[in-house]
């Protein structure tokens, strides 16, 4: 069996991401910072469906201290799915240099360190896929969403890169750039406003965490000769 690594698992899209991979016979080892008993629940949840091993972890993504604990326990690793994200909205003028860090150190850096921890243990075998999370507005950028928006451009620019570093390797790279998805990210937006919003989407829906976990496993079950690519999931929105 293949195992995989989610970050940020414990609700919303990693959680969905989680139990697909589950069900399609991945052994998995699941990350969150704070909301253990979800993924204790979920753990349990899973283990009711299908037989695979589940190992959760409690860290911050942004320490790579934390990150390496997780990693120096994994022998086995052919999936890492880079998840965890968190936003804030408002004007760059009213944001601290505090709060720039944490959306780049969240968003940003935690793709790098599980991508450095990872990488060997692929190398090993020969093998491998790394999945980011990203967003379209890492592609466009949104207005009151400039760090996110810098975070996931960063995110996209890093998977590029790394994909041509790893290639040689059958390492594949990607990312999915998630439109509007309806999480608790986007709670801060009213029911008018939403529902504004949904006019401008083709779709003529906002995405689910079902739609972005289908859209992981369709890039796992691709040739690793797909590398390298942002692979927009947003209903034709942008």
């Amino acid at each position: 069996m293949k195992t995989a690594l989610v970050t940020g698992a414990s609700r919303g899209i990693g959680r969905e991401i989680a139990k697909v991979l589950a069900f399609n016979g991945y052994n998995l080892h699941l990350v969150c910072e704070k909301n253990v008993k979800m993924l204790q629940d979920l753990k349990e949840e899973i283990e009711k469906e299908v037989k695979v091993t589940i190992k959760n972890y409690a860290a911050d993504v942004s320490n790579y201290e934390d990150l390496s604990k997780i990693f120096d326990g994994t022998d086995e690793l052919d999936v890492v799915v880079n998840n965890a994200g968190i936003s804030y909205v408002g004007l760059l003028t009213d944001m601290t240099p505090e709060e720039w860090q944490r959306i780049i150190s969240v968003n940003l850096n935690s793709v790098f360190y599980t991508s450095k921890l990872a990488v060997p243990k692929m190398l090993k075998k020969h093998a491998g896929s790394i999945i980011n999370i990203s967003s379209v507005w890492g592609n466009v950028g949104a207005s009151t969403e400039v760090a996110y928006s810098a975070s996931k451009a960063g995110v996209n620019g890093l998977t590029r890169a790394l994909a041509k570093e790893l290639a040689p390797s059958n390492i594949a790279v990607n990312a999915i750039a998630c439109g509007f998805i309806d999480t608790d990210m986007n709670a801060h937006l009213s029911s008018e406003e939403k529902e504004a919003l949904k006019d401008f989407i083709p779709a003529n829906r906002f995405g689910t965490p079902s739609d972005v976990a289908a859209a992981v496993m369709g890039v796992l079950r691709t040739t690793s000769y797909m590398t390298g690519q942002i692979i927009t999931v947003d209903g034709a929105w942008i």
